[in-house]
């Protein structure tokens, strides 16, 4: 079994990717939502009770395109926000994060969509959406940037934009042309309960494209959800319900506590980076973003048990710096602090 430090040679090989370099082998395509989040500048306190409210970019694709990038890899977006203020500072806050925006779409008649967070005493959060409808609900297939698509060697997605039509029919579409061009696929279901009609329809609607991904990562909250009560540390609920046949990589993000992983040869834990949690906004998609992001480098990562671990403690660094800060694309860290908290970890 690996030890948790990250080896020199795997530094050389998964850690060191030309940012610029939109390539098959390299490029994450991720696809789905993108918005502002607001969140109170003081924390434990309600919505109502909150003094003022600070915004933030945030969308958990985004946040994964954004992290790949700030780690040194190659990322693009897709996905639709408002013809307003929000949409365009959303477009230049990718551009400037160095992700291709180029499959980004604005909407003239619909506005971006707002998401009010409100952080409790613990750092966890709870949210009011205001999306009737937000502009990345309508995006169309025929909007789809399908030559940018072919160029991914990952395609990444959640389940928000399978909620409502038209982007429901347009992801479905995107799944299978990633697929036809050779991307290997990447699902994160990121359940949010509340833009769901029922628990049913989520159940439903977060598991019909469940057996198209090659990479799910998933929580244990959402395991519970998805097996509607199984015990979501049982390693056969989760071989049995959740792992499909043509899965190769099944995560299971534990927050403060780290992961756990399984493949079809192997299955086992990786501890995770003890912070001072101040927001968990986008932890677990730094986390997505930072396994991506060694996944694109090494394909077949995912066979090499040593190496794999050796991956996701990086991954479980980047996802806990990521809630020493607030927000998500803001407190999202460099791939040079994500090896300064690893190094000093592994030094303890």
């Amino acid at each position: 079994m690996a030890k948790n430090p990250i080896s020199d040679d795997f530094k050389n090989l998964s850690l060191n990717i030309n940012g610029d370099s939109v390539t098959k082998g390299s490029l994450v395509v991720c696809f789905g939502e993108m918005l502002i989040d607001f969140v109170p500048t003081v924390g434990g306190v309600s919505l109502a009770d909150a003094p003022a409210f600070k915004k933030a970019a945030g969308g958990a694709p985004a946040n994964v395109a954004v992290c790949i990038a700030k780690l040194g890899g190659s990322s693009a977006f897709i996905g639709k926000v408002g013809e307003d203020e929000f949409g365009r500072m959303l477009a230049d806050i990718l551009k400037n994060n160095n992700v291709d925006n180029s499959g980004l779409r604005f909407d003239p008649s619909a506005r971006t969509a707002l998401a009010f967070v409100t952080l409790r005493a613990d750092g966890e959060r709870e949210f009011m959406f205001y999306r009737n409808p937000s502009a990345d609900m309508l995006l169309h297939e025929s909007e789809l940037d399908v030559n940018l698509m072919k160029k991914a060697a990952i395609f990444h997605y959640g389940s928000i934009s399978l909620i409502e039509e038209p982007s429901k029919s347009t992801q479905l579409a995107a799944i299978e042309i990633a697929k036809k061009s050779g991307s290997l696929i990447s699902y994160d279901p990121n359940l949010r309960l509340p833009l769901w009609p029922s628990k049913e329809a989520a159940r439903k609607g977060i598991t019909s494209v469940w057996d198209r991904a090659d990479f799910i990562k998933i929580s244990s909250e959402e395991i519970s959800f998805l097996t509607e009560g199984d015990d979501p540390n049982d390693d056969n609920v989760v071989l049995t319900k959740l792992f499909h046949p043509n899965l190769r990589l099944l995560l299971v993000s534990e927050g403060k506590a780290g992961c756990r992983y399984y493949t079809k040869k192997f299955k086992g834990r990786v501890p995770g980076v003890k912070v001072k949690s101040v927001d968990t906004t986008g932890a677990g998609d730094a986390f997505t973003g930072a396994i991506l992001f060694c996944l694109a480098a090494c394909l077949n990562l995912y066979e090499d048990e040593d190496k794999l671990r050796e991956a996701l403690f990086f991954a479980n660094a980047c996802g806990a710096l990521t809630v020493t800060k607030n927000g998500a694309i803001p407190a999202l860290p460099t791939k040079e602090a994500v090896q300064q908290i690893v190094a000093e970890n592994s030094n303890e």
